[in-house]
């Protein structure tokens, strides 16, 4: 297929505040100052996490979701541009703050989220609609979160289908603890990739075991690629009704310092190994040493490779 882009990555979007290292084992009031390191004002959210990381994998991706007209709007905009990815698809509304969140971070990379909704909230249906030749144009469609799409999700199902139509390939990531499995099951038949978190699929689907929460997407859709992201034991993916690729976690190479942000670089190095004609497992694996490298510095993308180094780590 010739596309203008590789992926359009559409949904959440905001200015991250990292703030650390915080003590997360004694709650806040009793730390009455917490010497902290200088905060980088970043960008957070699927579309810079997964957008800029598909640009770092030589990925020409679009940016779609909805920014203010504010300051830190313009700073999001300047950076994703910056980056690499194309923002002629933003929305900017003058009557909503831009998204922010403040990433409180302790010493081992682990973090709680402090999050003004703002602009990003207003991400609808009339926003995709209005940017769908941008969706003919490319390759794949990366939503998320599923969990915050509050005006959005009930719409999912017939705007994904109309994608798909136009001959680009969906995926969903997740967030908000997951979400619930209704209108996820209306959902999954009109996406080509959904690979949450385990903890995501715990919530959605009531079990414990990955394969077992896998069974339970399957019962919705049988062509599409579905998951479950298991931390430092991997990634479990299935292509297909009882048929399962186990794809060891990779080392990273270096501290772990921020896992911010490390399950959109999984999807972006997925995302990118597909459109390299790489098996499922080759993608996986391409995606589980994007997330390894992610987590080795602050912010989502701050510690990912160039592509060829990259593909070295993966060992594909």
């Amino acid at each position: 297929m010739s596309a203008e882009f590789d992926c359009v990555v559409c949904g959440e979007i905001c200015i991250d505040l990292t703030i650390g290292p915080i003590d997360r084992s004694r709650p806040l009031l009793e730390q009455e100052t917490a010497r902290i390191e200088p905060i980088p004002v970043g960008t957070g959210g699927i579309v810079p996490n997964s957008g800029l990381a598909l640009a770092r994998m030589q990925q020409k991706s679009a940016a779609l979701g909805c920014v203010g007209t504010d300051s830190w709007g313009q700073q999001l905009e300047s950076q994703l541009a910056a980056g690499g990815l194309n923002t002629s698809s933003l929305r900017r509304l003058s009557d909503h703050a831009t998204s922010v969140t403040a990433i409180l971070v302790d010493n081992s990379g682990e973090h709680n989220f402090a999050f003004h909704a703002g602009a990003s909230a207003q991400f609808d249906a009339s926003a995709v609609r209005s940017s769908i030749d941008v969706f003919e144009q490319s390759r794949f469609a990366l939503f998320g979160y599923y969990g915050l799409f509050d005006q959005l999700q009930h719409d999912l199902p017939g705007l994904l289908s109309e994608i798909r139509r136009l001959g680009c390939r969906t995926a969903l990531d997740a967030a908000a603890g997951g979400g619930l499995l209704q209108p996820l099951d209306a959902i999954l038949p009109h996406l080509d990739i959904y690979v949450p978190s385990r903890e995501e699929a715990i919530t959605q689907t009531g079990q414990a075991d990955p394969r077992n929460m896998i069974r339970v997407f399957r019962q919705f859709t049988e062509h599409t690629l579905l998951g479950v992201k298991l931390g430092g034991e991997g990634v479990l993916l299935s292509p297909g009704r009882d048929a399962w690729i186990e794809i060891a976690a990779v080392n990273p190479p270096g501290p772990v310092v921020d896992t911010t942000g490390a399950g959109d670089c999984f999807y972006a190095g997925l995302i990118t190994g597909l459109n390299h004609g790489l098996s499922v497992e080759k993608a996986g694996r391409l995606g589980a040493a994007a997330g390894a490298c992610s987590v080795t510095a602050r912010g989502a993308t701050a510690g990912l490779p160039e592509f060829g180094e990259l593909r070295r780590i993966a060992g594909v």
